[in-house]
């Protein structure tokens, strides 16, 4: 079931290839709005209290076997105590929770220096607020349509979100949240274009 977002606290820009974090309370909720259209945003959650636990993409696969995040889905940290949950979807729905953030090595292998990326993003975010984790844990990837393959193969394929679409997302206690606009622009994962997103909180 969708739900209808609350009065907005804060909205937050993140321009393309950059991002943005900020604190958001339990209760909360968080909505990534697709600007422009065909935009992937890299999302995490930390809890606030105690920084050795975020989402985990994987903890969430295993408990809640599943691939792909729906509205309903409760993501889970690594203990498996849920952390976020997905509430409301105005958007085409794909998303994705397999790829972790595009960085420096990625572009280097394909002959590109000094490029943007998400891991890179998500520090220099985290830092912003005085936050430190001792990894980059991988993401919730926004929009991002890479649903697997009948055979088990990997495509990413464009965005199909348009302009103004959004996903929801409840904060399940204190939270530090980071949204990255995905710096992937040599292949169509952003319809080769890469453009900002928002993030609104109420």
């Amino acid at each position: 079931m969708n739900e209808p977002l609350r009065e907005v606290r804060a909205t937050v820009t993140v321009p393309a290839q950059s991002g943005r974090a900020l604190a958001v309370s339990e209760g909360e909720t968080v909505r990534v709005v697709d600007l422009q259209g065909r935009q992937v945003g890299d999302l995490w959650a930390i809890d606030a209290r105690d920084h050795d636990r975020w989402l985990s993409t994987s903890h969430t696969r295993d408990r809640q076997e599943t691939l792909v995040p729906r509205v309903g889905l409760e993501f889970l940290d690594q203990t498996g105590r849920p952390i976020l949950e997905f509430v409301a979807d105005e958007s085409p729905g794909r998303h994705d929770m397999l790829f972790p953030p595009c960085d420096t090595w990625l572009y280097e292998s394909e002959g590109l220096t000094d490029h943007p990326n998400c891991r890179d993003n998500f520090l220099t975010a985290a830092a912003s607020i005085g936050l430190s984790l001792p990894v980059v844990p991988d993401p919730v990837n926004v929009f991002q349509n890479s649903t697997p393959e009948a055979d088990g193969t990997l495509v990413v394929h464009s965005a199909v979100s348009g302009p103004g679409d959004s996903a929801s997302f409840r904060a399940l206690r204190d939270l530090l949240v980071v949204l990255t606009a995905c710096s992937v622009d040599y292949w169509p994962t952003n319809g080769s274009v890469c453009t900002p997103l928002e993030l609104r909180v109420g």
